[in-house]
């Protein structure tokens, strides 16, 4: 479990393509990998990552063809940046919001507006997920806890929504070089995903049994 709360910018130093469809990754990362030890997550630009090895300054990860096929780690390459954050610890100050590294999909970015103390942007979203992004809601783009500040209305031809990023976040994670057509991992918040889920279930005979006998 994560919060969105970037602590470090990695590089990824190697990246190996295997033969079933997954890969392998390096990070240099002084600071993720100073208490990490092996089996421990790591948030990769979004992506819960497990530690399989690691040196004084990198760590290794194995990524699964799923995962490469729903984000976009498929397009890293080395000596690339990626935001980097170690699981969040019990009795810690949540930060940013509940971010469980599991990446609904992706978002590019097609339209920057850069503004004197801050900068918009504003990235296109798979209609499928629309439904899932609110005004004002929580949202980890790259991995990066942000506050949706406007968002595409229903039916619209194109699914969007914007962050607006103060100087700080721009500086400390890697969204502040994003150009127009860039692609980043997005995670909508986990309740939206579940009152989904249960709105799906909701005229069906198993979902009317439960209710009756709540009562």
């Amino acid at each position: 479990m994560f919060t969105g709360i970037i602590e470090e910018r990695g590089e990824v130093t190697a990246l190996e393509n295997l033969p079933d469809g997954s890969a392998r990754l390096t990070v240099r990362a002084p600071l993720a990998v100073s208490d990490a030890r092996h089996g421990d997550s790591i948030s990769v630009s979004g992506v819960c990552l497990t530690v399989i090895d690691q040196g004084a300054d990198w760590f290794a990860a194995d990524v699964m063809g799923q995962t490469l096929a729903v984000s976009a780690l498929a397009s890293v390459g080395v000596g690339d940046a990626v935001n980097l954050e170690r699981a969040a610890q019990v009795g810690d100050r949540l930060g940013g919001h509940i971010v469980q590294g599991h990446v609904d999909g992706v978002g590019t970015l097609i339209a920057r507006s850069d503004l004197e103390h801050w900068r918009v942007l504003r990235f296109a979203l798979d209609p499928a997920l629309a439904p899932l992004v609110v005004d004002k809601g929580s949202i980890a783009v790259a991995g990066v806890s942000l506050t949706v500040s406007a968002v595409s209305e229903p039916g619209a031809d194109t699914s969007w929504f914007e962050v607006s990023l103060i100087p700080e976040t721009l500086t400390a994670t890697t969204l502040g070089s994003l150009e127009p057509g860039a692609v980043v991992n997005v995670e909508t918040d986990v309740l939206a995903r579940h009152v989904r889920r249960l709105a799906a279930f909701a005229d069906l005979p198993i979902a009317r049994a439960a209710e009756g006998g709540a009562r």
